[in-house]
């Protein structure tokens, strides 16, 4: 009789409260999980609605989805009668150890984000950035990844490039060709000016708006220098500069226009 009233007692006193308590655990966990995943798809929608990057959604939504489970695990927990305050005490600790080691890597991450939000450049941009210039490729949370003209691969941490001065040459539609020729002094300089002039309007990717612009603008040392300023469509730049270095120096050449190398004249005294 006793045997069955100790029974009796151990259940009403443990194995219903403990069963009670694991029956609530697990529907918190179940319907918190169900929650979180609700709450997860909802953000991303808004993501999605607010056009933001792939990547910077994708890691967004991880680290909410990571964040809400913890939370639940730990709701979970306390209903269960665990010490939940030592636990958290001890991820706490666990994050700031990870943390403090891996500081770079977080830069890199945090930086990352800023490049996606902020979209000082895209995929496929000519940019000049943390000492590299090349087309951008693929742009990571931790790095970016260019390729130079040599078709080189670089991978740059995305903390040096957010972190300096970022030149993107793709973010307009046209761009200026500055360029200098210089003739000799005994050269004639409205013949030079005007061959230039007539190589500008006979190029067809010279763009008229806004005009092209031809002025004199430095009496150096051993020559006239022309400063040569077309406008072109972005896309134009480096074969219109190099198409029209090439046609003026052999105008020139047609018109008995000289192109002077640096010199110097050196008198000398005989003495007796």
């Amino acid at each position: 009789m006793l045997e069955n009233i100790d029974f009796a007692r151990g259940i009403n006193e443990y194995v219903i409260p403990w069963g009670t308590n694991l029956i609530f655990a697990l529907l918190i966990f179940v319907i918190g999980r169900l929650v979180a995943k609700s709450i997860v798809a909802v953000v991303r929608k808004l993501l999605v609605r607010a056009k933001l990057d792939d990547i910077l959604i994708h890691f967004a939504t991880s680290i909410l989805s990571a964040i809400l489970l913890v939370v639940v695990i730990v709701a979970a927990l306390d209903r269960l009668g665990v010490d939940t305050t030592s636990l958290i005490a001890i991820v706490g600790a666990a994050g700031l150890a990870i943390g403090l080691a891996l500081q770079d890597s977080l830069k890199n991450f945090a930086a990352g984000v800023m490049l996606i939000v902020f979209r000082p450049f895209k995929a496929g941009d000519f940019v000049e950035a943390a000492g590299t210039a090349g087309t951008v490729e693929r742009i990571h949370v931790f790095s970016t990844i260019f390729r130079t003209g040599d078709n080189r691969e670089v991978t740059v941490p995305n903390g040096a490039i957010y972190g300096g001065v970022i030149t993107n040459f793709s973010s307009r539609d046209t761009r200026r060709v500055d360029m200098v020729f210089g003739i000799g002094y005994g050269d004639d300089l409205k013949k030079a000016k005007q061959v230039i002039n007539d190589i500008l309007s006979a190029e067809a990717r010279v763009l008229d708006d806004p005009e092209p612009v031809v002025a004199v603008g430095e009496l150096a040392d051993s020559s006239v220098n022309f400063v040569v300023r077309p406008w072109v469509k972005t896309a134009d730049y480096w074969p219109v500069r190099f198409d029209l270095a090439e046609r003026i120096k052999l105008t020139f050449d047609e018109n008995g226009i000289s192109i002077p190398y640096p010199q110097m004249d050196v008198h000398l005294n005989k003495t007796e």
